[in-house]
């Protein structure tokens, strides 16, 4: 089976020497490594080259964001012949049998989308196993919340995944496209293309058995939501690493509600993220006062 696993990385070296290294020690090897780095200026391209011979680099201008990158590498994977597309962030660290583990679900599977089941680096405990879509609140259901410790394993059934360890099959990509970087150039894209996977009539799992652990703090937004401020709150509704963005948030749900539910998704989903920052921001004064 030919993989490819694509990372895009900017100016995060140290994340991405050791995802790199996490890599190195998987315990099959029949995988190529894609890295596009997208403009860094802290040394990861010299890095990559130095540490990581055997590593393709695909390097962009510094506009390419999360969607253009993945899309760049996915286009150069299939070009050398990838059956198998791996996207994997820079901050993650694969346990060594990632891939493996990997492998052998997609073998039985062999037209499904499988996700990674992720641990927080920091604490070592379960972190994300997938959701279900709940269409008329713009949430989810989170898998982690209703399946028992002895039933953590195998595949199970989700509606959407992020792009942090997802398995896609080449004919995926064949039939509906590429990751939508037009639209959701940092955020988004991953569940859209999940989204858009599932009605096109490929099945998606979390793969309970394929594990990774992840670091949610670095997420671009998660420094606007611990310290808040005006222009934090702008940024989270408006800039394009902002959890909140209003405008791609309103692309999101005409492309991917169904009709019935679309007023219901938008509105819920509005309220989430003009009213959940204050909510939180709220919270905090309260506390400070409290402390005092």
């Amino acid at each position: 089976m030919n993989i490819s696993i694509v990372i895009p990385v900017h100016n995060r070296i140290a994340f991405t020497r050791t995802c790199l290294e996490s890599l190195q020690n998987q315990t099959v090897n029949n995988f190529d490594v894609i890295v596009v780095d997208d403009g860094s200026t802290d040394g990861t391209n010299e890095m990559v080259k130095k540490e990581f011979p055997h590593v393709h680099i695909i390097e962009g201008d510094g506009n390419f964001w999360w969607s253009k990158s993945v899309n760049v590498g996915i286009q150069f994977a299939i070009q050398q012949g990838a059956i198998k597309i791996i996207t994997l962030n820079d901050d993650t660290i694969l346990f060594q049998d990632f891939v493996e583990k990997m492998i052998y679900w997609s073998e039985s599977n062999p037209t499904a989308l499988l996700g990674a089941f992720a641990y927080d680096a920091a604490t070592k405990m379960p972190c994300y196993g997938g959701e279900i879509m709940q269409w008329y609140t713009a949430g989810s259901k989170k898998l982690l919340d209703t399946l028992k410790d002895v039933d953590r394993h195998g595949l199970h059934k989700v509606t959407h995944l992020p792009g942090r360890g997802l398995l896609i099959p080449r004919e995926v990509f064949f039939k509906i496209g590429y990751f939508d970087d037009k639209n959701f150039p940092q955020r988004s894209a991953d569940h859209e293309f999940t989204l858009r996977a599932v009605r096109n009539g490929f099945p998606l799992y979390c793969n309970y058995d394929a594990r990774i652990f992840m670091y949610p703090t670095a997420s671009g937004d998660f420094e606007n939501r611990q310290s808040k401020s005006l222009k934090k709150y702008y940024h989270h509704l408006f800039h394009r690493k902002g959890g909140g963005n209003l405008t791609e948030f309103c692309m999101y749900a005409i492309k991917v509600a169904p009709w019935y539910a679309l007023p219901f998704f938008l509105v819920s989903g509005l309220a989430r993220r003009i009213g959940g920052y204050l909510r939180d921001w709220s919270k905090d004064i309260l506390k400070v006062k409290d402390d005092k």
